[in-house]
């Protein structure tokens, strides 16, 4: 790899992230029932029907999986608690074991030397309140208090940082207008109350960890570049239109106290009566913010209903799961992120990664086109420091090969790979490169 630590400013947190859901094995512990179990339970939403049932066994191997991390030379790991493991009913009652895990997973982290950077919610609600009508829900900020005061009960006092909610885009957006995870559906009215509940659930769970003495509270946004598919104003309209819905209604809701006129151009008649009066909860004051990012999108215009465009193939090189490779889109995000909403507090790219077809071939998992997407990205957050932007740390998608979703066990994200019959890792020549980046130890 040709970066080392010292191209980076001192203190700079190199990670890796991983999710609850996608490692743990969701039948293990107590855990309750999710909405995604039940998505995954239905038929042609799911590669082959697959779950999070056992997933990468996390939950019995996490002891292995944290000397990895600490292994490659790694200073924090970004790990997620799944809400229906602590209530397995999403309110009342706690599960024992499922606050235990989250102890001990906590106290590894701090025997081996790293910084826990916890996410509390990764997109596995619980059934029970999916029941309720889930992000469509209003009082869904309210329960995700509560499950925010319970988690941080028994890990607050250790965490080096929190952010609410992963990924807000997917939990409203993809889930609600797309339908392409769960709860599965296809519904503006329910995109617009999901998207916004979102906010108000992340505004209300940073009150009550403030509240808490919590430290170092942030929010972790994904990010997509927007390109026009060509020069016509209409095309600039349509990525301009989709920058609105993907990138900048979290973090205008947040930092503004407003939705952008593009989205609200589609959600002005869907949205809560009164919604604006959320933004001063919304608001909160955050520490930190956290970017994903992995790719951009090429926006042509179509004449049908609001958002009136289309998703075109672009003719970059692409991953294994059909991304275009894209580096200068961290590049302007973090410049674009600094200037426009969040000025001196610390940015982090809190995941960035690509998937491929790995596989174990003598041994050995060769991955070069990762190593190279890694270093092009890692060029990427270099020159944003350089320019002045208050990069604080890059953590990379995945420590671990998993449940990808709706994509089942087929695509590959992680640095180690694993066997999903054995649930044998092997860490992947890019796992090597980056340990000899970093200055790791002994994996």
């Amino acid at each position: 790899m040709r970066h080392a630590r010292t191209d980076f400013p001192d203190g700079f947190l190199f990670g890796t992230a991983t999710s609850s859901y996608q490692i743990e094995g969701h039948a293990f512990g107590g855990a309750g029932p999710t909405h995604w179990d039940t998505f995954a339970a239905t038929p042609g939403n799911v590669v082959r029907a697959e779950n999070g049932d056992r997933a990468c066994d996390h939950y019995h191997l996490w002891e292995q999986d944290l000397d990895l991390v600490a292994a490659a030379g790694f200073d924090a790991y970004r790990f997620s608690t799944s809400w229906a493991r602590v209530m397995p009913e999403g309110t009342g009652q706690a599960n024992p074991e499922g606050l235990d895990f989250y102890d001990r997973l906590v106290d590894g982290m701090l025997q081996r030397g790293l910084k826990p950077c916890a996410t509390l919610y990764h997109w596995e609600l619980p059934s029970a309140l999916a029941d309720r009508g889930g992000w469509t829900n209003r009082d869904v900020a309210s329960w995700f208090t509560e499950f925010t005061e319970t988690v941080m009960e028994r890990i607050g006092d250790r965490v080096f940082s929190v952010a609410p909610i992963n990924e807000p885009w997917c939990v409203g957006w993809m889930s609600h207008f797309l339908g392409l995870h769960a709860p599965g559906l296809r519904d503006i009215r329910a995109t617009a109350r999901a998207m916004h509940h979102v906010l108000l659930a992340h505004g209300k769970s940073i009150e009550a960890m403030r509240a808490m003495g919590v430290q170092n509270l942030g929010g972790v946004f994904n990010m997509e570049w927007p390109e026009p598919v060509d020069d016509s104003d209409a095309a600039a309209r349509a990525a301009w239109t989709y920058d609105g819905y993907y990138n900048r209604f979290f973090l205008d809701g947040i930092f503004k106290g407003a939705y952008p006129d593009s989205v609200l151009e589609g959600f002005a008649p869907h949205l809560p009566k009164g919604y604006a009066d959320d933004f001063p909860t919304i608001g909160q004051k955050l520490d930190w913010c956290g970017i994903n990012y992995y790719t951009r999108k090429v926006l042509a215009p179509n004449d049908g209903p609001w958002p009136s465009l289309d998703e075109v193939e672009g003719p970059l090189p692409k991953t294994f799961m059909g991304w275009e490779i894209y580096p200068d889109g961290l590049y302007e995000f973090l410049k674009r992120t600094a200037r426009e909403y969040t000025g001196d507090i610390p940015l982090y790219v809190t995941e960035n990664g690509m998937a491929a077809p790995d596989a174990i071939q003598s041994g050995i998992v060769d991955d070069p086109d990762r190593i190279a997407y890694l270093e092009d990205h890692m060029d990427a957050v270099r020159r944003a420091v350089a320019e002045g932007v208050p990069v604080s740390g890059y953590f990379i998608w995945s420590l671990l090969d998993n449940y990808e979703w709706a994509l089942g066990y087929e695509k590959r994200f992680g640095l180690v790979h694993v066997d999903f019959d054995t649930l044998v890792r092997t860490p992947k020549a890019s796992y090597h490169a980056l340990k000899s980046a970093l200055g790791g130890g002994n994996a």
